[in-house]
């Protein structure tokens, strides 16, 4: 007993004999030990500008102001941290046996200079040996050291990172706080960003955390707070910037979100203020992006699917399949038509403001769309597919096919951006109600039935007044049973007759071409009831005029018909609608006086005959019968001049 009492007293005798010549060396030696070290496990110098202070309370450890830790060699001559003071915390019992064991690293207002070269490695990946010359091109990263931290936080840091051939990102107020407490386990880690002065907080965990320094794939489970939202990831990840795994994000302020983040704009209305996204990911390194059973929506807008982003290429290419149930854009559009409608309404013609088509320029896409329901200001689709393709600033809008106003449309609309501005598009409709569509995207609803028919055209020009008044194409339409408001036709050719103010048809049709903006038609056809209706003239698209006239002929009893023309000009938004009866009675006065006109050559034919005492045929000409009859008289007067028979 007493031996084993001897044995105790002399190891507490020699640990407290070794704590106290611990606390009697200076503070500058402990830091001289420590930087030796470091420098023979990484090749890194560690400099202390400032002075050095050993403390034991309440960490055992030194303190030290003006540190410096130098950069890797083909990281350039900065250094790779900077900081005003470093509180370094190490462990005790690994320090009696002559081993620096670090516990704890907290740094105020520190610098961090963080770079990759072209193979992805880290100028935080620390070699095990004195930096070489060869480390420059050598690409296999590092194994991990016998060097950890089980505590690190930094305060009000400053962060420049400069990934290999990309612009470099600086960020400044970051506070840190991780926990390491197995060398070869995870990290919790607790970062705050401020990219444009609001908090962004990540908490979370990183597996593996020795690897994952070195460049390895470690699990990574992260949640996200911002103002107005939460994130939440789950996946794999690393240093070089792979990431994979599900996302799952929700916004109460969409608009407080994106500020956060230095995105500040201002949402459109209709767009916000909630949002969700929920996707598997994977990015990589090289700015690729991919979405798989992805949920993305915006207040009662969401949209199903898969997408891909890929940055390489001449220009970035997005690719994507989405579906929707039902979709409400009217809120977006009406907002924007409101801001427009000043340009481009009726009384003042087409908006001359630039079209700024430069968008269509900045990738490429490939999309596909299909919906249940569509809602765009007036305009209301139903079951609908469409695609989008983009390539060199052409987009093509393929409806394949759209439902809507009542019909289906199928074909292709463009947008040319690659030499200036033109709009063009192939269209075949069926069963279109004229109401519905001239009045949502015409304002014009006077017109009612269901048309089928066709229609090519193209514009150029870098504002819609120079669009519409440059528009070509041709194009054909059937109207079957339907009427027209605010003219009455069996009014104007019946007394006590017509519709109530509307021209009820029986079926219409017409062929026209379009140039210079000008809608040109010369067959027009209508079965009115007991009418025909004929008529030509133009559509001037570019002056929104008309000038037009319609020939109907009315069918009498006896067979014969009556044509009264009804001329319709003016601009098309209050149209002068006015018979032509200068038309009308042309055709009838000129059938009187051919009939005058035969009876006086009658009549005088029959004078003729008693006064010459001949009989004259109606085929004969009057005037060869006089003139005959005249030489006739002159020869026998002469003869008996001359004393002839």
């Amino acid at each position: 007993m007493r031996l084993i009492i001897r044995v105790i007293s002399a190891v507490f005798f020699a640990v407290a004999l070794l704590l106290g010549l611990v606390l009697l060396l200076p503070g500058e030696k402990i830091a001289n030990l420590a930087a030796d070290q470091l420098e023979r496990q990484t090749g890194r110098t560690l400099n202390f500008a400032g002075p050095v202070r050993f403390i034991f309370w309440p960490t055992l450890g030194m303190k030290a102001d003006g540190v410096t830790l130098s950069n890797a060699d083909w990281a350039g001559p900065e250094p790779m941290l900077r900081a005003e003071r470093v509180t370094i915390g190490l462990a005790a019992a690994d320090l009696i046996r002559g081993d620096i064991r670090v516990t704890e690293v907290s740094a105020i207002l520190p610098e961090l200079n963080l770079t990759t070269r072209e193979d992805g490695v880290g100028n935080w990946m620390f070699d095990d040996a004195p930096a070489s010359t060869s480390g420059a091109t050598d690409s296999t990263p590092s194994e991990p050291l016998d060097l950890t931290v089980e505590s690190l936080t930094f305060m009000g840091a400053s962060l420049r990172y400069a990934a290999h051939g990309a612009e470099s990102v600086e960020m400044t107020q970051i506070d840190l706080r991780a926990q390491w407490p197995d060398p070869q386990g995870t990290a919790a880690v607790d970062l705050t960003l401020r990219p444009a002065g609001a908090p962004v907080r990540l908490q979370g965990e990183i597996g593996t955390f020795a690897q994952f320094l070195t460049g390895a794939v470690s699990s990574v489970g992260m949640r996200i707070e911002t103002p107005g939202g939460t994130a939440r990831f789950d996946g794999n990840a690393d240093l070089a910037g792979d990431v994979q795994g599900r996302l799952t994000a929700e916004a109460e302020d969409l608009s407080a979100v994106l500020a956060a983040v230095g995105q500040s704009m201002e949402l459109p209305a209709g767009l916000g203020p909630n949002a969700v996204l929920a996707a598997d990911v994977t990015y990589t390194q090289e700015g690729n992006l991919s979405l798989r059973d992805m949920l993305v929506g915006s207040g009662a807008n969401q949209l199903r699917g898969a997408l891909d982003f890929n940055t390489s290429g001449e220009r970035p290419k997005l690719t994507a399949q989405l579906t929707a149930d039902a979709l409400d854009f009217s809120a977006l559009t009406s907002a924007s038509n409101s801001g427009d409608s000043a340009s481009t309404s009726s009384s003042s013609g087409w908006s001359t403001d630039p079209i700024d088509a430069s968008a269509l320029g900045l990738m490429d896409a490939k999309l596909g769309l299909s919906f249940n329901n569509l809602k765009t200001g007036e305009v209301v689709l139903g079951a609908s597919a469409l695609t989008l393709t983009i390539d060199r600033a052409r987009a093509v809008l393929g409806l394949q096919p759209a439902t809507g106003f009542g019909g289906t449309l199928e074909g292709e609309l463009v947008a040319n951006n690659r030499n200036g501005l033109s709009v063009g598009g192939t269209l075949a409709f069926n069963n279109i109600r004229l109401e519905q569509a001239l009045g949502q995207l015409a304002g014009f609803d006077n017109m009612n039935g269901t048309v089928l028919g066709e229609v090519n055209f193209l514009g150029v020009g870098n504002n819609m007044d120079a669009i519409m008044n440059s528009l070509s194409g041709k194009g054909w339409f059937e109207v079957g049973k339907g009427f027209y408001t605010g003219f009455d036709l069996e009014a104007l050719m019946r007394t006590g007759g017509g519709n109530g103010g509307s021209t009820v048809f029986d079926g219409l049709s017409a062929s026209y071409t379009i140039a210079d903006g000008i809608v040109q038609n010369d067959d027009l056809s209508a079965e009115v009831k007991g009418a025909t209706v004929t008529g030509e003239g133009q559509v001037m698209l570019g002056a929104q005029a008309l000038d037009y006239l319609f020939k109907p002929t009315l069918s009498r009893d006896g067979g014969s018909a009556f044509t009264i023309p009804v001329k319709v000009t003016g601009p098309w938004a209050d149209p002068s609608i006015r018979p032509d009866l200068e038309g009308a009675l042309k055709p009838r006065l000129e059938e009187v006086e051919t009939q005058v006109k035969e009876e006086v050559q009658e009549k005088l034919r029959e004078k003729i005959s008693e006064e010459l005492d001949t009989v004259i045929e109606p085929e004969q000409d009057l005037n060869e019968v006089l003139k005959n009859r005249i030489e006739q008289e002159a020869k026998d007067q002469l003869l008996k001049l001359l004393g002839g028979n």
